[in-house]
């Protein structure tokens, strides 16, 4: 935790949730002895968990609230969605990769601490319509674009952060707000790197 406090998160709810869950859960037991160094790790399928500062970092964008309705677009391996769920969040997490969804359906540990994460296959640039609106959205994959799918589903003034491509070949971290015309706000933030976020569902 004092790692990512020193690399400038300053949410104390942010770093309390980071410290309380234990990170070794959601990676293959090879990891177990570098679980917590401050780095991806591969989790199958191409994908990754994100370094717990990568986490924290769109965690601090979100500015998460008790009982926020919580949309995070790329499940993995369900390490950010039960960060938010500690934060006390209603969070509805959707997966492409139908293998990855199918860990978490057999194998999530947490199922019996953290019930208000609800996961599903399918379609990230789609969300999920039928629970809408949210009061936050989070999408942890490279997106090429701001998803106006998404935006719809955001309620007005709802916040949705994102790692947007960018020319560079890495992304920018974005914050928007949505006003009640409609659109939407928008903030800059550091540039990361992120696996691509991709279409349609993947069996």
């Amino acid at each position: 935790m004092e790692t990512i406090r020193n690399k400038g998160i300053t949410d104390e709810n942010v770093l309390a949730a980071i410290n309380n869950i234990p990170r070794h859960y959601f990676l293959d037991s090879a990891f177990d002895k570098i679980a917590y160094e401050d780095r991806a790790f591969p989790i199958g399928e191409g994908q990754t968990i994100s370094q717990p500062y990568t986490v924290a970092y769109q965690t601090q964008l979100l500015k998460v609230n008790i009982n926020d309705k919580i949309l995070e677009i790329g499940t993995g391996s369900a390490y950010q969605a039960t960060v938010l769920a500690e934060m006390g969040a209603r969070v509805f997490t959707i997966e492409r990769q139908k293998k990855l969804y199918d860990i978490q359906q057999q194998k999530y540990v947490f199922v019996n601490k953290y019930p208000s994460i609800k996961f599903f296959y399918g379609d990230g640039f789609l969300g999920l319509p039928t629970f809408a609106p949210f009061d936050k959205i989070l999408i942890t994959a490279a997106a090429p674009y701001i998803p106006p799918i998404l935006v719809e589903q955001l309620r007005t003034g709802g916040i949705m952060v994102l790692p947007l491509d960018d020319e560079s070949g890495n992304q920018r971290m974005l914050r928007i707000t949505k006003r009640a015309d409609g659109g939407y706000d928008e903030e800059a933030f550091e540039q990361f790197s992120f696996v691509p976020m991709l279409r349609g569902k993947n069996k």
